[in-house]
């Protein structure tokens, strides 16, 4: 996002909610002083999460239940009278504070016709408020050696900042301006339509196998909004007016639809008084959020499909249904994944790239989301060999959970990379504060932001093998083949040449 040059005295002259920072002299030596620290903090983190992490694998690999339980984050839960939802997490270990603003809408929250709202909307949000000009909510924050960013998903829309601790206040004073006052108006929505447009072109449409994702998920789904992708169609991006802009703000990003998490070097009692100072004063929705999602049909049979893409070599995706995040059987989906996906090691990538020799590439994951989701590998065939042989290979991984437990070596592999992946994403403030707002928000139990390691150390073969058995059936599946674009015509695809 481009930086506008402007001032930080503008900000602190900004009158309509009395923004008042502490210590205005700690200037850029201050800042470098307190990169110091927090480097030196990160390191010190770093060694004692990479200690962690050691003796959680070689206690897990005599017994699950010795696995070293990394410490809990500690937290307090308010809900200020306007409904905003308030997660403060202190951290003392650097003289920084985090600060993440999720609003509960995402890509699926968009009506048929206009997709790619959610992220369209998350550029409008730098584009000024009442007090702010356009582009310098960045400007400001990145002058008192801060930084800041925002991202889209299908569930939510993620605002972010990380400051020195005494301009917390700036951070909070900027997000309620512009829940409060954005401005939105015909240029600057022309202007970033735009950009979204030409974001999908790079990112998307000019990329080999940049639209398997969409692809993948056009063809699952048939009335679930999962079914398009946060960037959504140039059709609806194009087909986009004003008025919706302004009806999904109002509508959306109000106090009763977001979570506040705060993480760091603050007193908690002295930091709520500062979110009801700002964000306090902003108004509450003038109607309720709407949550009317229309849930996807229960499968009842096999479906296979081909078709044709500008790509240069054939791919093959083999995707079933699966639960919801929170759900009992999420956490031994979460273990199938690393077993089928994670690391070159791991099933599918050894059977069909260094085993078998069917595939470039091949990968998968279980996409679990807020609502249920879907579990899929990819094969990208491998140059005279069949997408039917790279088909056949994939079910065959996937019938294997059901029929035959997993080894104990491989459950504890798996275990161990969580084990490794849970406690080095709980290193930075940043991170902590992730953790926190996702149980919040998308589980609805901020309970679960520890609860869950318990869940994952304990998941046993049999837990596996009975996810694998409900879900990865038939009649839940669907069988992908994107061929380049004239092969099926050509039966140069078919030819299994070795």
């Amino acid at each position: 996002m481009t930086v506008a040059q402007d001032t930080l005295a503008e900000a602190r002259g900004a009158p309509s909610l009395g923004l008042r920072l502490l210590s205005p002299s700690f200037g850029w030596l201050g800042v470098a002083r307190a990169r110091l620290r927090a480097a030196a903090a990160a390191e010190a983190r770093f060694l004692l999460a990479a200690a962690l992490v050691s003796s959680a694998v070689v206690s897990a690999s005599v017994a699950v239940h010795g696995a070293v339980r990394p410490p809990k984050l500690p937290y307090l839960l308010k809900t200020l009278d306007n409904g905003l939802t308030v997660v403060l997490s202190e951290d003392h270990s650097t003289p920084i504070v985090h600060l993440q603003l999720w609003y509960h809408v995402g890509s699926k929250n968009e009506r048929p016709g206009r997709t790619g709202f959610a992220h369209l909307f998350e550029h409008m949000m730098f584009k000024g408020s009442k007090n702010v000009r356009p582009e310098q909510h960045l400007t400001l924050i990145s002058r008192v050696g801060g930084e800041g960013n925002a991202y889209t998903t299908e569930d939510t829309t993620v605002f972010f900042e990380t400051v020195p601790a005494q301009y917390l206040p700036l951070v909070l004073w900027l997000e309620a301006d512009r829940m409060a006052t954005l401005r939105i108006d015909e240029a600057v929505f022309q202007a970033e339509r735009e950009v979204v447009k030409e974001e999908r072109r790079w990112r998307y449409e000019s990329e080999p196998f940049g639209l398997l994702s969409e692809i993948i998920y056009d063809k699952a789904f048939a009335v679930h909004p999962y079914k398009h992708t946060p960037i959504g169609t140039m059709a609806d991006l194009e087909a986009a007016a004003i008025a919706d802009v302004r009806d999904f703000y109002e509508t959306y990003y109000v106090p009763e639809n977001a979570t506040l998490t705060l993480v760091g070097d603050f007193d908690s009692d002295e930091t709520f008084q500062l979110v009801e100072r700002y964000l306090g004063r902003v108004p509450k929705a003038r109607r309720r959020v709407p949550r009317d999602i229309p849930g996807e049909p229960v499968k009842r049979a096999e479906r296979r499909i081909s078709l044709e893409q500008d790509w240069p070599l054939p791919a093959v995706v083999v995707a079933y249904h699966i639960t919801y995040d929170g759900h009992p059987d999420s956490y031994p989906l979460h273990i199938v994944s690393k077993i089928l996906s994670d690391g070159n090691s791991a099933r599918i990538h050894r059977r069909l790239v260094y085993e078998d020799r069917l595939a470039v590439s091949a990968f998968g994951q279980g996409n679990i989301l807020e609502d249920p989701n879907l579990f899929y590998a990819v094969a990208i065939v491998q140059p005279g060999r069949t997408p039917e042989e790279s088909a056949a290979a994939l079910l065959e991984e996937f019938e294997r959970l059901k029929t035959s437990p997993v080894t104990d070596r491989e459950l504890q592999r798996a275990k161990n990379q969580f084990a490794r992946d849970y406690i080095i994403q709980r290193m930075s403030v940043e991170q902590k504060a992730a953790h926190l707002a996702h149980a919040a928000v998308i589980h609805g139990d901020i309970t679960t932001t520890d609860g869950e390691f318990d869940i994952f150390m304990n998941t046993g073969k049999e837990d596996v093998q009975r996810v694998a058995r409900t879900y990865f059936t038939p009649e839940n599946r669907m069988v992908l083949t994107i061929l380049p674009r004239g092969a099926s015509s050509s039966g140069l695809v078919n030819r299994g040449a070795r």
